[in-house]
């Protein structure tokens, strides 16, 4: 079969020397972004303070209109912010929580970063956390999630797909149902973003923040937030900074925010990073989101059925409608097969409830899908997995 989508390995320098199944961690680097790096170098060296002058301060706003097109925001939308936690606390701390309305639901899926950082903060203002449970470790079920939000809720901070079973979540639906009942929605689409469509004026969300570190390829310290028009008029976050206020360099005492993507930012920006982040979305939008959706769907397939014909528990959803990128199966001794996999240069990750995750990505080849799962069986077979007994763990 023929994939165009095959063109961009040779923009991927790692591909040449493993098999790397794991974007759903951390995407590979684009051959392009050493050049980047470079540029930042040359400007710290050659025009010192003057670089933010030149550009940098301008950077977080200049990479966010890179990433807008991904998830169908406009130019001057999307903030580059360090961290989704960081994201979605600052949502957090934009709102109100009067006593007849001060509840944030969430679900026992979400990425326990945000999870951790929304429980420690919302009682700071005035908020309390509901946290819908899933029947089995794989899916949250949208009757029971739309139940919980009710008239008593603020704040909706759920995950657009789940981390450790690439289930999507029906945020359409739960965007409408929210919003009928006068809450408002922030979506971590962490793991959504780079790898399926993203349109959120279509999803009707009010908040969506996610990455480049992932699907996107654009390495750490790029997450981002969407804030819509509305939000962006009507709210502004406590967890701020200078570089939020409409006239920074004034260094007045108090704080008058910026407009747009602007008002969300922090304190002065992470500008190496930043040069990192750009290529992979760059690469992306040329190799069209679309595609790359329907390429991860079939090769997702491809995992399921290699992994049911040798009875291995998935665990993610079957339906590939349903699910993301990744899939996830347990197999007997999974963390010490997953160490014997990285040793053979088959890059995965391993998760406990989840087991193995392997994420194929618009530059894996067929032929490496089939890899990952024979490397399985000859490790079960041949017990190379035993070598990894009691071996403190690496595998991210």
């Amino acid at each position: 079969m023929s994939d165009p989508l095959l063109a961009f390995r040779a923009e991927f320098p790692i591909l040449e020397r493993c098999c790397y199944l794991v974007s759903n961690s951390l995407g590979a680097m684009p051959r392009a972004v050493p050049d980047r790096l470079a540029e930042y170098v040359d400007a710290w060296e050659g025009r010192g303070v003057r670089a933010w002058a030149d550009g940098w301060w301008e950077m977080p706003v200049a990479v966010g209109n890179e990433v807008a097109p991904l998830i169908g925001a406009y130019p001057g939308e999307v903030a580059m912010v360090p961290t989704v936690t960081l994201a979605q606390v600052g949502v957090l701390s934009a709102l109100d929580y009067p006593t007849a309305r001060d509840e944030v639901v969430m679900t026992a899926l979400d990425f326990p970063s945000v999870r951790y950082a929304i429980e420690a903060m919302a009682p700071r203002f005035g908020a309390r956390v509901t946290v819908v449970p899933s029947d089995d470790g794989i899916a949250i079920d949208a009757d029971r999630l739309c139940a919980a939000i009710t008239e008593r809720t603020r704040l909706v901070a759920v995950s657009h797909v789940l981390f450790r079973s690439a289930s999507i979540l029906d945020v359409r639906r739960l965007c409408a149902h929210a919003h009928a009942v006068g809450a408002l929605v922030s979506l971590d689409g962490y793991h959504a973003a780079g790898v399926m469509p993203v349109d959120v004026r279509a999803i009707g969300c009010d908040f969506y923040s996610a990455g480049v570190l992932k699907w996107l390829c654009g390495g750490p310290g790029g997450s981002f937030l969407w804030a819509s028009p509305d939000m962006n008029a009507a709210y502004a976050p406590a967890l701020t900074g200078w570089q939020a206020h409409e006239r920074p360099f004034a260094f007045a005492e108090q704080m008058n925010y910026a407009t747009g993507a602007w008002r969300w930012l922090g304190g002065t920006p992470v500008v190496p990073a930043l040069y990192a982040n750009i290529e992979g979305p760059r690469l992306l939008r040329r190799a069209g989101v679309e595609a790359v959706r329907a390429k991860s769907m079939r090769q997702t397939a491809q995992l399921v059925a290699l992994a049911d014909a040798r009875g291995y528990a998935l665990a993610a959803p079957r339906d590939a409608a349903a699910r993301g990128g990744t899939v996830a199966f347990d197999v007997p001794h999974a963390a010490e097969v997953a160490r014997a996999l990285l040793a053979r240069d088959v890059v995965i990750d391993y998760r406990p409830g989840a087991g193995i995750r392997v994420a194929p990505h618009f530059y894996t080849s067929d032929a490496e899908v089939e890899r990952v799962v024979g490397e399985i069986d000859d490790i079960l077979r041949t017990d190379a997995w035993r070598a990894f007994e009691g071996v403190r763990s690496t595998v991210t």
